[in-house]
């Protein structure tokens, strides 16, 4: 059943809708706007093909095709963005460091997560390695120089984990985020190897309010190797450097450089708990003050 339009109104909309100009949303489109769908099945299936697949004759076969269509989706962004051939054979070279990478992280959730049971449980049951994994899918895409992919599977991953890290971040061995809700790793956060982190860590930047004037500098913080950084902390500036071997307890927030070998924690506030009477009565519940 067509819908009963006023005289001219679907017309004049569409008139208004198509008309090309020089705001925002005209030069998106001009750069190119890929189907987000598109992208993110070809997300997984990469992802499958670095945690799952080990048949020989299959992975021939899923490479074959994971880089068709990579090349179509690549044909899809504007003219000169990269050379889609010299992209997809960078990227299919990659594929084996990427592999090796993720197989130590998968590693350092089994050995840094007492609740972890095997192998399989952490590559199936764990967001953060699922988010790892298209993180470093990702990175490697963009290590080429290819636009806006890397990006929409980054943020992909972040709408189905919650887990906010840009695929330009620099990110070393044995990567464990436990938990993972509410992380974010900003775009030129360096993280070395064997690091750890918990739920709601922000590594982030002090402020944005210059924007594109920011542009390909360092904002973001640096964190050596060894060091675990629990629930809520805040880690921010490009010149912010934690120490290899610190420890960063929860809810800390950190705008300056920690040396090797700290702790850096906020103190308890004190706590007291009253026990009132039995009997279940009013007075005799449980009592906390904080």
């Amino acid at each position: 059943m067509s819908f009963e339009w006023p005289e001219g109104l679907l017309e004049s909309t569409v008139e208004a809708l198509s008309a090309t100009g020089h705001d925002a949303l005209t030069r998106a489109a001009a750069q190119g706007l890929l189907d987000p769908e598109d992208v993110w099945v070809w997300a997984d299936r990469a992802k499958l093909l670095m945690l799952h697949r080990r048949d020989a004759w299959r992975l021939r076969s899923e490479i074959d095709a994971l880089a068709g269509r990579l090349q179509q989706l690549l044909l899809d962004l504007p003219t000169g963005a990269v050379k889609p051939v010299d992209a997809v054979v960078g990227f299919v070279r990659r594929l084996p460091a990427v592999q090796a990478s993720l197989a130590e992280d998968v590693e350092a959730a089994l050995d840094g997560d007492p609740a972890a049971q095997s192998h399989a449980e952490v590559v199936m049951a764990y967001p953060a390695i699922q988010a790892i994994a298209l993180y470093r899918i990702a990175h490697a895409l963009s290590e080429l120089g290819i636009p806006l992919i890397p990006r929409m599977i980054t943020e992909y991953a972040h709408r189905r984990t919650g887990i906010d890290i840009h695929p330009g971040a620099e990110i070393g061995r044995r990567f464990f985020i436990d938990h993972g809700t509410g992380v974010v790793i900003g775009e030129t956060a360096q993280i070395g190897d064997r690091v750890k982190l918990y739920q709601g860590v922000t590594l982030g930047a002090l402020s944005t309010r210059r924007g594109r004037a920011l542009r390909g500098v360092k904002r973001h913080p640096t964190i050596e190797d060894d060091v675990t950084i629990y629930s809520g902390a805040t880690i921010l500036g490009g010149g912010t450097v934690i120490g290899r071997s610190s420890i960063i307890g929860g809810n800390v927030w950190l705008t300056e450089s920690v040396p090797a070998n700290s702790m850096v924690f906020l103190e308890n506030p004190p706590h007291q708990v009253r026990r009132g009477p039995r009997n279940g009565d009013e007075d005799g519940q449980l009592q906390w003050d904080i």
